[in-house]
């Protein structure tokens, strides 16, 4: 089980990097262009949910690695999992695809609760 979560916690950690990077590198009217949904917030509203994404990652990867506060791994998971629910709620409001957000919610409850230890 072990195995598994490294290899969700890899994974969604690498795809919260790349798109909160890009968030927080990229103008909020250039962002326009790929993702209409920016339309709907300010620009430091996408900047600080690209902010969220990034550490996020940070925290599903460094304290469980490093061993130092390894509580935070579930908990950047938790967090994660709500920005996504949150992604969907806009999806589903704007009436755009939602399938992207809607697959990492259950991962990231699966990596919340095997990191809190429900799965043994």
């Amino acid at each position: 089980m072990n195995i598994a979560l490294w290899v969700l916690q890899g994974l969604i950690a690498f795809v919260m990097t790349a798109a909160g990077g890009m968030k927080l590198s990229t103008p909020r009217e250039k962002l326009t262009e790929k993702m209409p949904w920016v339309n709907d917030f300010s620009a430091g509203q996408v900047k600080l949910i690209g902010l969220a994404q990034v550490l996020g990652a940070i925290g599903l990867v460094a304290p469980w690695a490093t061993g130092i506060l390894p509580v935070l791994t579930p908990i950047a998971a938790v967090g994660l999992a709500l920005i996504m629910g949150g992604a969907v709620a806009t999806h589903v409001r704007r009436k755009e695809p939602v399938v992207p957000a809607v697959v990492f919610v259950p991962l990231c409850v699966v990596i919340a609760l095997g990191r809190f230890g429900v799965f043994g």
